[in-house]
């Protein structure tokens, strides 16, 4: 059985089809990424599995377990947690508080227990900020960690979102756009991060990413969408030599 799976999934905002009948299947321990040009559908495909979009048609599942018949705040519960294009943290807030943000459906303690803060509390927070405090050391995020977000470089930004998505323990994380934005050197460290997630922590990674370096560089499958219709699944090698590819990045001229 694969860790989520895909099945004809249809997505539409009024008379216009954004998805129509895509499929894909993750398998455990796997890089997974999602490309193709803007408009392609990447993003709607994300905000289907986590829920933020009703598909008009199909079905998601997660080991075996329907996420359409789930609410969207069950999603970190399951299991999925995910990164967003626009970098979305507390600015105000420390490096250390946000990623203890992400620690939040992992709490089990009662709000009444939470006000007395009993010995059961204690012990519950120490383990939620040692969990946080690996993540940390696991990002190299110690000198950053008792600073507010809003005076942070971006590059350092977009690693403590993805370090808010860990702090979760997720089995499946959704990473779209990591290397958005980030220079050759940060979108190289990104490499690193995506590949050790899986190999140190893992986590299954299902991505959306227009840098094709990276792409090649770290996914083990590829599955191009255009126009919100599924034209290649492969390799990063395979995919980029598929005609189709090419014409749907470049035009049918560039093609032939």
């Amino acid at each position: 059985m694969s860790l989520l799976e895909v099945r004809n999934v249809t997505v539409r905002f009024g008379g216009l089809t954004a998805l129509e009948s895509v499929s894909l299947a993750v398998e455990r321990g796997e890089i997974f990424a999602l490309v193709g040009p803007n408009g392609a559908g990447k993003s709607t495909l994300f905000n289907a599995i986590s829920r933020f979009y009703e598909p008009a048609s199909g079905e998601i599942w997660l080991e075996g377990d329907s996420l359409l018949a789930r609410s969207p705040s069950e999603m970190a519960a399951l299991g999925i947690a995910r990164t967003f294009q626009n970098i979305e943290l507390f600015e105000r807030s420390t490096v250390l508080e946000n990623l203890l943000i992400g620690r939040h459906t992992r709490r089990r303690a009662s709000i009444p227990s939470q006000i007395v803060f009993t010995p059961a509390v204690r012990r519950e927070e120490i383990a939620h900020r040692d969990a946080v405090e690996r993540v940390i050391d696991f990002l190299d995020l110690q000198p950053y960690r008792e600073q507010r977000i809003a005076g942070l470089p971006y590059g350092v930004r977009k690693v403590v979102e993805i370090g808010r998505a860990l702090a979760m323990g997720p089995k499946l994380i959704l990473l779209d756009e990591p290397a958005s934005g980030l220079s050759v050197d940060e979108a190289g460290d990104m490499r690193f991060w995506i590949e050790d997630i899986r190999s140190r922590l893992g986590v299954t990674v299902l991505m959306v990413e227009h840098n094709m370096n990276l792409v090649s560089a770290v996914s083990d499958r590829v599955l191009v969408l255009a126009d919100g219709r599924t034209i290649a699944l492969g390799t990063a090698e395979e995919v980029q030599s598929n005609p189709e590819v090419v014409e749907a990045y470049l035009g049918a001229e560039a093609a032939a």
